[in-house]
Protein backbone atom coordinates (compact mmCIF):
# COMPACT_ATOMS: atom_id res chain seq x y z
CA UNK A 1 0.00 0.00 0.00
CA UNK A 2 0.70 3.94 -0.37
CA UNK A 3 4.45 3.55 0.50
CA UNK A 4 6.23 6.58 -1.67
CA UNK A 5 7.59 9.12 0.73
CA UNK A 6 6.82 12.78 -0.54
CA UNK A 7 9.13 14.20 2.27
CA UNK A 8 11.57 13.10 4.14
CA UNK A 9 10.54 14.15 6.99
CA UNK A 10 6.87 12.96 7.41
CA UNK A 11 6.39 8.84 7.86
CA UNK A 12 4.90 7.11 4.33
CA UNK A 13 1.31 7.51 3.22
CA UNK A 14 -0.42 4.30 4.25
CA UNK A 15 1.58 4.19 7.98
CA UNK A 16 1.20 4.61 11.27
CA UNK A 17 3.18 6.50 13.87
CA UNK A 18 3.44 5.21 17.39
CA UNK A 19 0.48 7.36 18.47
CA UNK A 20 -1.65 6.39 15.83
CA UNK A 21 -0.89 2.69 17.17
CA UNK A 22 -2.09 3.64 21.06
CA UNK A 23 -5.11 5.60 19.52
CA UNK A 24 -5.97 2.40 17.07
CA UNK A 25 -4.97 -0.26 19.50
CA UNK A 26 -5.03 1.21 23.20
CA UNK A 27 -1.37 0.00 23.64
CA UNK A 28 0.36 3.00 25.11
CA UNK A 29 3.35 4.19 23.21
CA UNK A 30 5.99 3.69 26.31
CA UNK A 31 4.16 -0.06 26.58
CA UNK A 32 4.99 -0.95 22.80
CA UNK A 33 8.24 0.46 22.98
CA UNK A 34 9.07 -2.12 26.45
CA UNK A 35 7.35 -4.87 24.17
CA UNK A 36 9.92 -4.64 21.41
CA UNK A 37 12.75 -4.07 23.36
CA UNK A 38 12.03 -6.98 25.82
CA UNK A 39 9.87 -9.75 23.37
CA UNK A 40 10.58 -7.50 19.51
CA UNK A 41 6.67 -8.49 18.82
CA UNK A 42 7.40 -5.74 16.25
CA UNK A 43 10.39 -4.48 14.42
CA UNK A 44 9.23 -0.34 13.21
CA UNK A 45 10.13 1.45 10.14
CA UNK A 46 12.54 4.01 10.15
CA UNK A 47 12.43 7.18 7.80
CA UNK A 48 15.43 8.38 6.74
CA UNK A 49 15.24 11.27 9.74
CA UNK A 50 15.43 8.36 11.75
CA UNK A 51 11.58 8.53 12.77
CA UNK A 52 9.69 5.55 13.82
CA UNK A 53 6.37 4.24 11.73
CA UNK A 54 4.27 0.75 11.19
CA UNK A 55 3.01 -0.61 8.47
CA UNK A 56 -0.30 -2.22 7.85
CA UNK A 57 0.93 -5.75 8.59
CA UNK A 58 2.17 -4.42 11.97
CA UNK A 59 -1.04 -2.82 12.94
CA UNK A 60 -2.61 -5.45 12.45
CA UNK A 61 -1.11 -8.06 15.05
CA UNK A 62 -0.60 -5.37 17.53
CA UNK A 63 -4.67 -5.17 16.91
CA UNK A 64 -4.56 -9.35 17.43
CA UNK A 65 -1.87 -8.80 20.03
CA UNK A 66 -4.29 -6.08 21.88
CA UNK A 67 -7.00 -8.12 21.56
CA UNK A 68 -5.60 -11.19 23.62
CA UNK A 69 -3.92 -9.27 26.23
CA UNK A 70 -6.63 -7.45 26.84
CA UNK A 71 -8.50 -11.04 27.20
CA UNK A 72 -5.73 -12.81 30.13
CA UNK A 73 -3.01 -13.33 27.42
CA UNK A 74 0.67 -12.25 28.86
CA UNK A 75 2.60 -10.49 26.85
CA UNK A 76 5.57 -13.27 27.35
CA UNK A 77 3.27 -15.77 25.99
CA UNK A 78 2.27 -13.57 22.96
CA UNK A 79 5.87 -13.25 21.77
CA UNK A 80 6.04 -17.06 21.20
CA UNK A 81 3.30 -17.61 19.44
CA UNK A 82 3.75 -17.82 15.97
CA UNK A 83 0.90 -15.75 13.60
CA UNK A 84 -0.80 -18.37 13.03
CA UNK A 85 -1.33 -19.45 16.55
CA UNK A 86 -2.38 -16.05 17.67
CA UNK A 87 -4.66 -15.89 14.53
CA UNK A 88 -6.16 -19.13 16.16
CA UNK A 89 -7.00 -17.70 19.20
CA UNK A 90 -8.25 -14.61 18.05
CA UNK A 91 -10.95 -17.03 16.24
CA UNK A 92 -11.11 -18.87 19.52
CA UNK A 93 -11.95 -15.58 21.44
CA UNK A 94 -14.50 -14.83 18.53
CA UNK A 95 -16.56 -17.51 19.16
CA UNK A 96 -16.71 -17.42 22.75
CA UNK A 97 -16.75 -13.74 23.47
CA UNK A 98 -19.62 -11.06 22.99
CA UNK A 99 -17.85 -7.76 23.60
CA UNK A 100 -17.01 -7.14 19.73
CA UNK A 101 -13.81 -6.29 19.93
CA UNK A 102 -12.91 -9.03 18.00
CA UNK A 103 -15.38 -8.35 15.25
CA UNK A 104 -14.49 -4.80 14.99
CA UNK A 105 -10.78 -5.51 14.98
CA UNK A 106 -11.67 -8.18 12.27
CA UNK A 107 -13.35 -5.15 10.03
CA UNK A 108 -10.59 -3.32 10.24
CA UNK A 109 -7.92 -5.80 9.61
CA UNK A 110 -10.08 -6.63 6.29
CA UNK A 111 -10.86 -2.71 5.22
CA UNK A 112 -6.96 -2.11 5.70
CA UNK A 113 -6.39 -5.41 3.21
CA UNK A 114 -9.72 -4.06 0.80
CA UNK A 115 -10.70 -8.17 1.17
CA UNK A 116 -14.27 -7.41 -0.24
CA UNK A 117 -15.09 -10.83 0.59
CA UNK A 118 -13.49 -11.17 3.98
CA UNK A 119 -15.01 -7.82 5.28
CA UNK A 120 -18.24 -8.71 3.42
CA UNK A 121 -18.26 -12.25 5.23
CA UNK A 122 -17.16 -11.09 8.63
CA UNK A 123 -20.42 -8.35 8.22
CA UNK A 124 -23.00 -10.92 7.27
CA UNK A 125 -21.69 -13.29 10.10
CA UNK A 126 -22.44 -10.69 12.20
CA UNK A 127 -26.41 -10.00 10.90
CA UNK A 128 -26.91 -13.43 10.89
CA UNK A 129 -25.79 -13.93 14.74
CA UNK A 130 -26.07 -11.08 16.56
CA UNK A 131 -29.88 -9.82 14.33
CA UNK A 132 -29.06 -6.18 11.86
CA UNK A 133 -30.15 -3.54 14.68
CA UNK A 134 -28.18 -5.11 17.20
CA UNK A 135 -25.04 -5.58 14.56
CA UNK A 136 -25.60 -1.87 13.28
CA UNK A 137 -25.50 -0.53 17.45
CA UNK A 138 -22.82 -2.65 18.97
CA UNK A 139 -20.47 -3.45 15.98
CA UNK A 140 -21.23 -1.31 12.81
CA UNK A 141 -21.25 2.59 14.33
CA UNK A 142 -18.39 2.02 17.07
CA UNK A 143 -16.15 0.32 14.00
CA UNK A 144 -17.17 3.29 12.04
CA UNK A 145 -16.12 5.80 15.20
CA UNK A 146 -12.82 3.79 14.90
CA UNK A 147 -12.05 4.43 11.34
CA UNK A 148 -12.88 8.32 12.45
CA UNK A 149 -10.03 8.45 14.31
CA UNK A 150 -7.77 6.31 11.68
CA UNK A 151 -8.92 9.26 9.22
CA UNK A 152 -8.51 11.98 11.69
CA UNK A 153 -4.87 11.28 12.36
CA UNK A 154 -4.23 10.62 8.52
CA UNK A 155 -3.59 7.09 8.82
CA UNK A 156 -6.13 5.65 6.25
CA UNK A 157 -7.32 7.47 2.65
CA UNK A 158 -10.60 8.11 1.43
CA UNK A 159 -10.44 5.24 -0.04
CA UNK A 160 -10.77 3.25 2.46
CA UNK A 161 -13.71 5.05 3.87
CA UNK A 162 -15.58 4.51 0.75
CA UNK A 163 -14.67 0.89 0.60
CA UNK A 164 -16.13 -0.04 3.97
CA UNK A 165 -19.53 2.55 3.89
CA UNK A 166 -20.36 1.08 0.63
CA UNK A 167 -20.32 -2.84 1.67
CA UNK A 168 -22.60 -1.76 4.74
CA UNK A 169 -24.60 0.52 2.31
CA UNK A 170 -25.26 -2.73 0.12
CA UNK A 171 -26.41 -4.94 3.34
CA UNK A 172 -28.54 -2.42 4.45
CA UNK A 173 -30.34 -1.97 1.03
CA UNK A 174 -30.84 -5.93 0.81
CA UNK A 175 -32.39 -5.67 4.51
CA UNK A 176 -34.35 -2.49 3.52
CA UNK A 177 -35.81 -4.56 0.29
CA UNK A 178 -36.84 -7.41 2.66
CA UNK A 179 -39.26 -5.05 4.58
CA UNK A 180 -41.38 -4.28 2.04
CA UNK A 181 -45.02 -4.73 1.91
CA UNK A 182 -45.54 -4.82 5.37
CA UNK A 183 -47.69 -2.13 5.73
CA UNK A 184 -51.26 -2.03 7.20
CA UNK A 185 -54.13 0.19 8.26
CA UNK A 186 -52.33 1.63 11.27
CA UNK A 187 -49.23 2.24 9.53
CA UNK A 188 -47.48 5.63 9.53
CA UNK A 189 -45.73 7.73 6.74
CA UNK A 190 -42.20 8.99 7.22
CA UNK A 191 -40.20 11.23 4.86
CA UNK A 192 -36.53 10.43 5.20
CA UNK A 193 -33.89 13.17 3.51
CA UNK A 194 -30.55 14.84 4.00
CA UNK A 195 -30.30 18.42 3.14
CA UNK A 196 -27.54 19.57 0.78
CA UNK A 197 -24.26 18.85 1.30
CA UNK A 198 -24.80 15.89 3.92
CA UNK A 199 -23.52 13.16 1.90
CA UNK A 200 -23.14 10.33 4.88
CA UNK A 201 -26.15 8.09 4.30
CA UNK A 202 -25.25 5.25 6.62
CA UNK A 203 -27.42 6.37 9.29
CA UNK A 204 -30.31 7.64 7.22
CA UNK A 205 -30.64 3.96 5.54
CA UNK A 206 -30.77 2.09 9.09
CA UNK A 207 -33.43 4.81 9.69
CA UNK A 208 -35.25 3.63 6.54
CA UNK A 209 -34.56 0.42 7.93
CA UNK A 210 -36.36 0.74 11.51
CA UNK A 211 -38.95 2.29 10.34
CA UNK A 212 -39.64 -0.42 7.75
CA UNK A 213 -39.11 -3.57 10.11
CA UNK A 214 -41.82 -2.14 12.69
CA UNK A 215 -44.43 -1.95 9.59
CA UNK A 216 -44.84 1.64 8.47
CA UNK A 217 -44.31 3.07 4.92
CA UNK A 218 -40.98 5.11 4.09
CA UNK A 219 -40.64 7.84 1.49
CA UNK A 220 -36.78 7.90 1.01
CA UNK A 221 -35.23 10.76 -0.79
CA UNK A 222 -31.59 9.78 0.12
CA UNK A 223 -28.92 12.38 0.34
CA UNK A 224 -28.36 16.49 -0.69
CA UNK A 225 -31.85 17.20 -1.49
CA UNK A 226 -31.79 21.09 -1.80
CA UNK A 227 -35.25 22.54 0.04
CA UNK A 228 -36.89 23.71 -2.99
CA UNK A 229 -36.75 20.80 -5.55
CA UNK A 230 -38.30 19.05 -1.53
CA UNK A 231 -40.80 21.67 -1.43
CA UNK A 232 -42.12 21.63 -5.43
CA UNK A 233 -41.48 17.97 -5.96
CA UNK A 234 -42.97 16.74 -2.48
CA UNK A 235 -45.47 19.56 -1.84
CA UNK A 236 -48.76 17.53 -2.35
CA UNK A 237 -47.14 14.76 0.16
CA UNK A 238 -48.54 14.34 4.12
CA UNK A 239 -46.30 12.31 5.87
CA UNK A 240 -46.68 11.95 9.60
CA UNK A 241 -43.34 12.44 10.62
CA UNK A 242 -40.09 14.10 8.35
CA UNK A 243 -36.54 12.93 9.56
CA UNK A 244 -33.82 14.56 8.68
CA UNK A 245 -30.23 14.66 9.84
CA UNK A 246 -26.92 17.27 9.65
CA UNK A 247 -23.61 15.97 11.08
CA UNK A 248 -21.39 18.16 8.62
CA UNK A 249 -20.71 21.95 9.75
CA UNK A 250 -22.61 23.82 7.62
CA UNK A 251 -22.63 27.53 9.20
CA UNK A 252 -24.22 29.19 6.01
CA UNK A 253 -27.35 27.20 7.31
CA UNK A 254 -29.62 28.91 9.78
CA UNK A 255 -31.03 26.05 11.32
CA UNK A 256 -34.08 27.75 13.01
CA UNK A 257 -34.64 28.99 9.35
CA UNK A 258 -34.79 25.56 8.15
CA UNK A 259 -36.95 24.10 10.76
CA UNK A 260 -39.42 26.84 9.65
CA UNK A 261 -39.26 26.24 6.37
CA UNK A 262 -40.14 22.47 6.68
CA UNK A 263 -43.29 23.76 9.38
CA UNK A 264 -44.27 26.27 6.59
CA UNK A 265 -44.57 23.67 3.66
CA UNK A 266 -45.66 20.70 6.00
CA UNK A 267 -47.87 21.85 8.84
CA UNK A 268 -49.03 18.62 9.79
CA UNK A 269 -45.68 16.48 10.15
CA UNK A 270 -43.76 16.28 13.18
CA UNK A 271 -40.35 16.89 12.42
CA UNK A 272 -37.56 14.74 13.16
CA UNK A 273 -34.02 16.13 13.94
CA UNK A 274 -31.03 14.60 14.61
CA UNK A 275 -26.73 14.68 14.09
CA UNK A 276 -24.43 17.17 16.09
CA UNK A 277 -25.36 20.14 13.67
CA UNK A 278 -29.31 20.34 14.87
CA UNK A 279 -28.57 19.05 18.55
CA UNK A 280 -26.15 21.66 18.91
CA UNK A 281 -28.36 24.56 17.75
CA UNK A 282 -30.68 26.75 19.02
CA UNK A 283 -33.62 24.80 18.22
CA UNK A 284 -36.99 24.26 20.33
CA UNK A 285 -38.64 21.21 21.10
CA UNK A 286 -42.43 21.50 20.53
CA UNK A 287 -45.39 19.33 19.58
CA UNK A 288 -44.31 19.11 16.28
CA UNK A 289 -40.72 19.27 16.44
CA UNK A 290 -38.75 16.75 18.20
CA UNK A 291 -34.94 16.36 18.62
CA UNK A 292 -33.20 13.33 18.44
CA UNK A 293 -30.48 12.51 20.81
CA UNK A 294 -29.21 9.25 19.06
CA UNK A 295 -30.46 5.76 17.70
CA UNK A 296 -31.45 4.25 20.94
CA UNK A 297 -33.81 7.27 21.43
CA UNK A 298 -35.17 7.06 18.04
CA UNK A 299 -36.16 3.12 18.89
CA UNK A 300 -38.07 4.43 21.83
CA UNK A 301 -39.55 6.89 19.81
CA UNK A 302 -40.69 4.03 17.36
CA UNK A 303 -41.59 1.86 19.10
CA UNK A 304 -44.46 3.88 21.06
CA UNK A 305 -45.78 5.27 17.17
CA UNK A 306 -48.90 2.91 16.62
CA UNK A 307 -48.55 0.52 13.86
Amino acid sequence: MFKTIENKNLKPLGSFSIKDIEAVTGIKGHTLRVWEQRYGIVIPKRTDTNIRYYDDSDLKKLLSISLLNNHGFKISEIAKMTTEDITQEVLRLSASKNDHEVQINALITAMLEFNEISYSQQLSACFIQYGIEYTMLQIVFPFLNEIGILWQIGSIQPSHEHFVTNIIKQKLYVAIDGQLGRMNALSKRFMLFLPENEKHSIGLLFANYLIRSRGHEVLYLGQEVPLNDLKDAFKNENPHFILTLMTCAQPHIDKVEFVNFLRKNWPNSMLLLTGSQFLMSNIVESEKVKLIQNFDSFIQFLNQVPN
